[in-house]
């Protein structure tokens, strides 16, 4: 397979926009996702129109042996990947403590553990070939806490700080790390977490525009980007290092409640 990314959360949204650019590349892909139903249209649309392989894997990265199964159909298959693009990730508004906690867990485990270990099982073939990219999406939110959405918050700052470790530790090789942190974003994301009705999805940018930013950052070997950020958003974030922290987490608050 010619230069295959990987990517996950890729039956939709930013994932799906990504399958497209890298196929109008002419490069190959692997596709995950739980919708088996998608990924083999997406599957069916991308290999007739730009005569590149897919390869689907339906996998529901919320399982704890999901990375492990996926690694195992890529050496079954003898797939060598070139690019990782960790996307999947789900959020959930509402009090922590009343929360669920099987959505807790199932959010720590696809925002953090499946993204980390892909990352542990993949890397090590990059560095062996001294080439390749990863793109680890991110949020703005990992720039703040976020008090009704404490653990999605919370997970983005773990993948915003792991992205920016791990570009550190290959800074003497020919593999970058790229943290891609959107802002409200027009995908399922919001219906998911039940921030439709919210403030913060008042303005949101499409899903193809985040994935290009994404995306060209990712193969330009940026480290950070942000994407789908307004005037107001941009502004709001530039002045976080200098607002106190309770004015801060009660902005953030405000913006998820409903109307």
């Amino acid at each position: 397979m010619k230069e295959t990314a990987l990517i996950t959360g890729a039956s939709s949204g930013i994932g799906k926009e990504m399958c497209i650019l890298h196929a109008q590349a002419f490069k190959d892909l692997v596709i995950v996702a739980r919708n088996e139903k998608d990924l083999n249209g997406l599957k069916a649309q991308l290999e007739s129109q730009y005569g590149i392989t897919v390869h689907v894997i339906s996998r529901d990265l919320t399982e704890p042996n999901a990375v492990d199964e996926i690694i195992e159909d890529l050496r079954k298959n003898k797939i060598e990947i070139h690019y990782l693009i960790n996307n999947a990730g789900f959020g959930s508004v509402g009090a922590f403590a009343e929360s669920e906690w099987d959505k807790s867990l199932n959010m720590i485990q696809l925002n953090v553990i499946a993204l980390t270990n892909l990352c542990r099982k993949i890397l090590p073939q990059m560095i062996e070939r001294n080439s390749g990219k990863i793109l680890n999406v991110s949020s703005t939110a990992s720039l703040m806490p976020g008090p009704l959405q404490a653990v999605y918050f919370a997970s983005k700052a773990y993948v915003t700080s792991f992205s920016n470790a791990l570009s550190e530790e290959l800074k003497k090789t020919n593999i970058t790390v790229t943290n891609l942190m959107p802002g409200a974003t027009e995908t399922n994301f919001a219906k998911t977490a039940g921030l439709q009705d919210s403030a913060l999805f008042e303005d949101t940018a499409s899903a193809a525009s985040v994935a290009l930013t994404g995306y060209k950052a990712m193969t330009g070997g940026k480290m950070d980007v942000k994407a789908g950020i307004t005037l107001g958003q941009s502004i709001m974030l530039k002045a976080i290092p200098f607002t106190p922290k309770k004015v801060i987490l009660n902005q953030v608050r405000k913006m998820q409640e409903d109307h």
